[in-house]
C-alpha cells in the first residue's frame, strides 16, 4: 500500500485553525509509512514471507482506529453533547485550542447544511461539482505519481537499475526515509499552504522520474553509468520525500476540507473508490508497462503527469489552510 491514508478524514476544517491540524489523517500517514517500512526490513532479511505481511498488521490496525468520536456527530445528536464535542477536538487541537470558537463554527455549518445529500447533488450543484472533481484529480495525480509502484518495484528497480548497493538495502533506506518525512510532514502540513506542498511535490517527483528515465535510457544505450550508480538511490529518496510531504496526505486532507457537510460522506466515498480503484491499476500495469516500453519511458510515462499536475495544482486547486467551510465553498462556487 501507498503512504497515503485511504478514508482518512480532516478533522480540523474550521477557524481558529490550532497546531495539529489533520492529526488523524497524520496518524494514518505515519502508521502506513511505519508499516511499509517495517514490511521492508523484515523483507530484506532471511526471514520467510509471512514476516513482512505479520509486521504491517499492528499499524495498519491502529491506522483504522481513532479512540474518540467526531466532533460533528456529538453536535448534531439528540442531547447536543456540546462538551463532548469539546473534549474531542482538545483531543485532535491540543490543550490551546480556542474549541469555543471553532464549536460555533461547526454549529453554523452544521446549520447550514440542507439535510441528507443525495448522489445527484454531487454533480447538479457546480460548487459541489468543483469539489469533487478536484478531490478526484487529486486522487488520480496521487497515484499517477506512480507511489504504489516505486513503493511495490523498489527492489527490482535498484536491482535492474544496476546499482553497486543491496536492492534490499536500498528498499530499507526509502522506507526509513518515509518513516522520517512522514513525521516531518506532521510540522509543514500546519504550517506552510496546502498549494505550496502540492506544488513542490508534483514537480520534484515529476523530475526524478524524468531522471530515472534518463537513468535507465543510458543504460539500454550501453553508457557506462558505474560512476553514478548512486543516483536511482538518490532519485527514489528525494522522490519519496517530496511525496510524504505533499500529494501523500495532502489529497486525503483536501478531500475533507473542500466539500460541504452534508455531501462530505458521499463524495469521500466516490474518492476513496476511485483512489483504490486507481492503485490497482497502477500497480498491475507496471511491470507490464516496463516490458513494453522499456523502463526509461515507463518513469517517463509517470513524470509527464506530475508536470500535467503541477500546472493544473496552480491554476485550479484553490489554497484552504486557515479558511472556514463557508469561505473555501464561496470560492469553489467563484465568489473572492
Amino acid at each position: 500500500m501507498s503512504s497515503s491514508a485511504p478514508g482518512a478524514t480532516n478533522p480540523m476544517l474550521y477557524d481558529p485553525i490550532p497546531e495539529g491540524q489533520g492529526s488523524t489523517t497524520k496518524r494514518n500517514q505515519f502508521v502506513a509509512a511505519l508499516g511499509i517500512c517495517m514490511a521492508a526490513v523484515s523483507g530484506g532479511t532471511a526471514l520467510a514471507w509471512t514476516s513482512p505481511v505479520l509486521a504491517q498488521l499492528v499499524p495498519a490496525n491502529q491506522s483504522d482506529t481513532s479512540g474518540l468520536e467526531h466532533e460533528s456527530f456529538l453536535l448534531t445528536t439528540d442531547e447536543g453533547r456540546r462538551i463532548d464535542a469539546g473534549v474531542a477536538l482538545k483531543w485532535f487541537w491540543g490543550p490551546n485550542a480556542d474549541t469555543q470558537s471553532a464549536l460555533q463554527t461547526i454549529q453554523s455549518d452544521l446549520d447550514a447544511a440542507s439535510g441528507e445529500a443525495k448522489v445527484s447533488d454531487l454533480f447538479t450543484n457546480p460548487t459541489n461539482r468543483a469539489a469533487l472533481f478536484i478531490s478526484l484529480l487529486l486522487m488520480f495525480f496521487q497515484q499517477f505519481s506512480g507511489i504504489n509502484a516505486v513503493i511495490f518495484y523498489t527492489a527490482p528497480i535498484f536491482q535492474s537499475a544496476g546499482s553497486t548497493m543491496d536492492p534490499a538495502v536500498c528498499s530499507i533506506v526509502v522506507g526509513v526515509v518515509q518513516v522520517v518525512m512522514t513525521l516531518a510532514s506532521s510540522v509543514l502540513i500546519d504550517k506552510a499552504g496546502r498549494r505550496i506542498l502540492l506544488l513542490q511535490s508534483s514537480f520534484i517527483m515529476g523530475a526524478c522520474l524524468i531522471v530515472l528515465g534518463v537513468y535507465f535510457k543510458m543504460q539500454n544505450d550501453k553508457v557506462d553509468v558505474s560512476n553514478i550508480g548512486w543516483l536511482p538511490l538518490a532519485s527514489v529518496v528525494l522522490f519519496i520525500i517530496s511525496f510524504s510531504l505533499g500529494f501523500g496526505p495532502i489529497p486525503w486532507m483536501m478531500m475533507g476540507e473542500l466539500c460541504a457537510p452534508d455531501i462530505k460522506g458521499l463524495a469521500s466515498a466516490l474518492a476513496v473508490m476511485f483512489n483504490w480503484t486507481l492503485v490497482f491499476l497502477v500497480t498491475k500495469s507496471f511491470g507490464t508497462m516496463q516490458e513494453l516500453l522499456g523502463s526509461d519511458w515507463t518513469f517517463w510515462f509517470f513524470g509527464a503527469w506530475m508536470m500535467v499536475c503541477t500546472v493544473y495544482v496552480f491554476i485550479k486547486v484553490p489554497e484552504t489552510k486557515g479558511k472556514t467551510n463557508a469561505q473555501i465553498q464561496a470560492i469553489l462556487g467563484g465568489k473572492k
